[in-house]
């Protein structure tokens, strides 16, 4: 089993993680926050929008099962990658669509599916997703941790 790692920001992280659970050849989910300056901060830090940090899910799959094209694919499918700093009823930075890369390979192939998302013509505005380098995860609280899984497959914050 080759183990790899994938980090995405898709608006809430409960979505998210639920999504990627659910995907043959996922081992493990992790829901957190990516890409400020705050460290170790806490949700509620994070909602406030004064980190520059976006809900993220971590995710570890077996490469051999999953490739990571195909993790792109999930995560351009489950998103509106043309609107800014939202997804669904969630507004704020902290929920802006970003890929975050863990290899030179990752950052080249996000880059290529955007292009190619981009060409395909799917879309009228342009698409606002960021690709960026992955930085220190910062693991959420652990009630958000398998969110739905805990509170029957519900929002309730």
């Amino acid at each position: 089993m080759v183990l790899e790692k994938a980090t995405f920001g898709m608006g809430c992280f409960w979505h998210s993680e639920e999504i990627f659970r659910r995907i043959p050849g996922v081992v493990d989910t992790a829901v957190g926050f990516m890409g400020g300056i705050k460290e170790n901060p806490t949700y509620k830090e994070v909602c406030s929008g004064k980190t520059g940090h976006a809900e993220v899910v971590e995710v570890i799959y077996n490469s051999e099962k999953i490739s990571y094209r195909e993790m792109l694919d999930i995560f351009w499918k489950n998103i509106d990658p043309t609107v800014k700093n939202m997804q669904g009823p969630d507004v704020g930075t902290q929920y802006r669509t970003i890929i975050l890369f863990h290899s030179e390979e990752q950052g080249a192939l996000a880059i290529k599916s955007k292009n190619e998302l981009e060409k395909s013509g799917k879309y009228r505005r342009p698409i606002v997703t960021q690709i960026v380098p992955a930085s220190t995860f910062w693991r959420a609280e652990e009630y958000h941790q398998r969110y739905f899984e805990k509170n029957g497959g519900s929002c309730r914050a």
